[in-house]
């Protein structure tokens, strides 16, 4: 609408505070979504605003109502501010939705510089979904753009990890994440009443995969991270299938017996034209009081991974970090706060950064992008 009110100058000066705004779930500004509805300052310096919703229930109405009272008020001249909620028409609703729509898997299209990690296991209980968080917790904190897919259905446990209990928003049947810690999050389990088990098979596994790579609108990402379930199932097939251009960050304990299960997670990538990035061994030693070291499980485990698939695969396959057995971070998980959120300097929260920002900092080759570049003689 146009501005109604003579001070045309403050009016505009909220527009471009508005600017500012971003839906917390779409992840943009609310006024390149449509949603700024109405502007207009009175003669006594109060901003009237009317901002509109996607759907009557949005979960996160008070943030946005919060957020752009926020922005507006730290206007000089600008006395007050009354927000006012509105809900989209269909008619808008449709706009926004045709604006963001995809029908295909974004990040293998040509010019996509996502980053897609499945982080996998040889077998359950080596810690790969609290390493899938806590590396997403600490590239979100590094400024990137990061979002996850918990692909393991049968078990999965990344919405408790984050500390998730919101549902995700749908407008229509496009799915919109909860975001936590900076995180764009997805998982079954939002989709589950209680701790009901997912009884699936196959194709349903795969189909659940193919829906949350399309519906959910996880917008511009630099990196995503999929918790993909131990073992090289059809969950892991699907992941090659899907996204052949995706990396495997193999996850593994210091035995060596769990070293060789592991091995065929990642040998896996010979068979799906996946690369093996690299190789994190999870609790690796417990610091003792007087500052030396125990290995309950062992050492060795995740050198001798690494060692194993940089034969079989004949590439480089980097041991990227040892992760301690610490107490923090079982607590902080129970607690669904990531332990690089809850405690940063903790040793585990250290080592996870180190590798979160090791994986951030490889190089992205351009092979193969469509770079819009058209050359001339």
């Amino acid at each position: 609408m146009a501005p109604s009110s003579t001070h045309g100058s403050l009016d505009a000066a909220v527009h471009d505070a508005l600017s500012s705004v971003q839906d917390p779930e779409l992840r943009r500004p609310i006024t390149e979504l449509g949603m700024v509805d109405d502007v207009h300052v009175t003669a006594d310096g109060t901003a009237h605003v009317r901002v509109l919703l996607t759907i009557s229930g949005c979960p996160l109405r008070s943030t946005i109502e919060a957020d752009t009272a926020a922005a507006v008020g730290a206007i000089d001249g600008i006395t007050a501010v009354q927000v006012e909620l509105g809900v989209m028409t269909p008619q808008q609703r449709a706009t926004l939705k045709e604006g963001l729509k995809r029908t295909t898997i974004p990040f293998t299209e040509p010019g996509s510089l996502t980053r897609v990690i499945a982080v996998a296991s040889g077998k359950g209980g080596v810690g790969k979904s609290s390493l899938t968080v806590n590396l997403a917790c600490a590239m979100a904190a590094d400024g990137l753009r990061v979002g996850i897919i918990d692909a393991d259905v049968h078990g999965f446990s990344v919405p408790g990890l984050m500390g998730i209990t919101q549902a995700p928003t749908r407008v229509d049947e496009m799915i919109l994440p909860p975001v936590a810690h900076g995180v764009k999050v997805i998982s079954i389990g939002m989709f589950v009443e209680g701790n009901q088990p997912v009884i699936w098979r196959g194709p349903m596994l795969h189909r659940a995969l193919e829906q949350f790579l399309t519906d959910v609108h996880f917008g511009d990402l630099d990196v995503l991270l999929l918790d993909l379930p131990p073992g090289t199932g059809d969950v892991a097939i699907s992941v090659g299938q899907l996204l052949p251009g995706s990396s495997i960050l193999v996850a593994t304990t210091p035995q060596a017996s769990a070293a060789a299960i592991a091995e065929r997670a990642g040998a896996l990538a010979s068979q799906t034209g996946q690369q093996v990035i690299g190789v994190v061994e999870n609790m690796s030693w417990l610091e003792l009081p007087d500052g030396g070291r125990m290995y309950p499980f062992g050492s060795g485990g995740g050198a001798l991974l690494a060692e194993r698939l940089a034969t079989s695969l004949d590439t480089e396959v980097p041991l990227l970090g040892e992760v301690p057995l610490d107490p923090v971070l079982r607590e902080s998980a129970d607690a669904g706060t990531p332990v690089v959120v809850a405690a940063p300097e903790s040793a585990s929260a250290r080592q996870i950064t180190a590798i979160a920002r090791a994986l951030s900092h490889r190089p992205r080759g351009l092979a193969g992008l469509n770079l819009g570049v058209t050359p001339t003689r």
